[in-house]
């Protein structure tokens, strides 16, 4: 049991490519917080990252791996630290 919880505290390496402003690849992924057409809230080990544009979309998304990547046009990326999430989606709403 104890390496379980050792294994799933390792960070995975974080990585971030940007090609054209058109294609984004972003290694070290833990979670999807949320998206749509112009914000795509990506958790990482590094702390949170804000991609906003316009027509995006996650063309693929592996957990297990830690790697996501996504297109449309992107205009900014944006990190703030790592927060707790404990409570969830109803945990934020009634703060």
């Amino acid at each position: 049991m104890a390496d379980n919880k050792a294994a799933a505290t390792v960070q995975m390496p974080h990585h971030v490519i940007l090609e054209d402003r058109r294609a984004l690849t972003v290694s070290g992924v833990s979670d999807v917080d949320s998206f749509d057409e112009l914000t795509v809230i990506i958790y990482t080990d590094m702390g949170e990252l804000t991609v906003k544009g316009e027509g995006l979309h996650i063309n693929r998304l592996n957990i297990e791996t830690g790697e996501l990547t996504l297109e449309g046009m992107i205009q900014s990326l944006t990190y703030t630290d790592v927060q707790s999430r404990s409570g969830g989606f109803f945990g934020r709403l009634f703060k």
